[in-house]
């Protein structure tokens, strides 16, 4: 069962004692078994915790929505009585999007297991829960009802940079995670793409070509400036770090943008003799830089730098949209 939710038996014991949320099943000196409806209240608070729910609302949720089992602990009806886990009816306001509406009363709660997330809200939360439970499906639903709703660049400020800050911050300081960090970037990978593709119509005649400096392996903030662009409705031409630098002069004579944004996050690669062998001039186009890689006093004049995605989305829209 511990497996199946992505959380430690040590964590099912404590559900089970704090608010009797435990196998309805037991016979004394035999195996705790785990039945159909115990699975379920399980499964149900497993999914309010990864919607941003504290663990005591989860668990009145979870037992609102299923048929609580027979309280075998008594502190776990006290406990239940203490922080409002018990039956009754549940108050939410949007967590779990208007299915059932859970009241977030957990104020102190500051982010999944092991990730410091102080004054995240509760998307945020449960991003950061289904990263370090590596439930992928989970974080690319997270990430999508958010952009759908809040869109590109405040998701990406409000929740995903910050679960990405925090993941980085937990793996420096533990020496373990790597695989959480890949799992994260590659689920907002593609829910960033899934935006990209679902996009309308694009209006600008002249493409925007969008690509990493050569050598650069960061590229996911490059692939959500392609998303909120994509939602404005500007055509470009996205390329992965990949690209080597006669492919991206190629890319660029071949497809004769409106403008040409180079990424880098690492400062060794953001040279600005990139700039030289493309033929931005030859096929008038706006140039920019972003990343945290460019310094300002290295570029040529005719070089924009930008320097947030909200001044990257409005400047590259108002360059090709007019």
């Amino acid at each position: 069962m511990a497996r199946r939710l992505g959380v430690a038996p040590a964590t099912l014991r404590t559900w089970d004692r704090r608010y009797g949320l435990g196998p309805s099943d037991h016979t004394s000196g035999r195996h705790r078994r785990y039945g159909p409806a115990d699975i379920a209240r399980l499964e149900q608070m497993q999914r309010a915790l990864l919607r941003g729910a504290s663990p005591a609302e989860a668990a009145r949720y979870a037992r609102t929505v299923a048929a609580p089992p027979p309280q075998r602990y008594p502190e776990a009806a006290e406990q239940a009585s203490a922080d409002g886990s018990g039956d009754g009816p549940v108050l939410l306001s949007g967590v779990l999007d208007g299915e059932t509406e859970l009241k977030l009363v957990g104020g102190t709660n500051t982010g999944g297991r092991g990730l410091r997330l102080p004054g995240a809200g509760p998307r945020t939360r449960g991003l950061g829960r289904a990263a370090l439970a590596l439930d992928s499906w989970s974080v690319q639903r997270l990430l999508i009802e958010s952009m759908n709703s809040d869109g590109v660049v405040r998701t990406w400020n409000e929740m995903l940079q910050p679960v990405l800050r925090a993941v980085h911050e937990r793996r420096q300081r533990s020496g373990s995670g790597v695989e959480v960090l890949q799992m994260l970037v590659d689920c907002a990978s593609t829910a960033l793409r899934s935006v990209i593709a679902n996009a309308p119509e694009p209006r600008n005649p002249r493409p925007v070509v969008l690509a990493p400096v050569p050598g650069e392996a960061q590229e996911l903030e490059l692939v959500a400036l392609a998303a909120a662009l994509a939602v404005n409705r500007v055509d470009h031409r996205l390329f992965g770090a990949a690209l080597p630098r006669e492919g991206l002069a190629a890319a660029v004579r071949r497809s004769a943008p409106a403008a040409v944004v180079l990424w880098a996050d690492q400062s060794h690669y953001a040279s600005p003799r990139v700039l030289e062998g493309i033929p931005i001039t030859r096929q008038r186009a706006r140039a920019f830089v972003a990343g945290a890689g460019w310094a300002q006093q290295t570029l040529p004049a005719h070089v924009e730098q930008l320097d947030s995605l909200e001044v990257a989305v409005a400047r590259v829209s108002e360059t090709v949209l007019g």
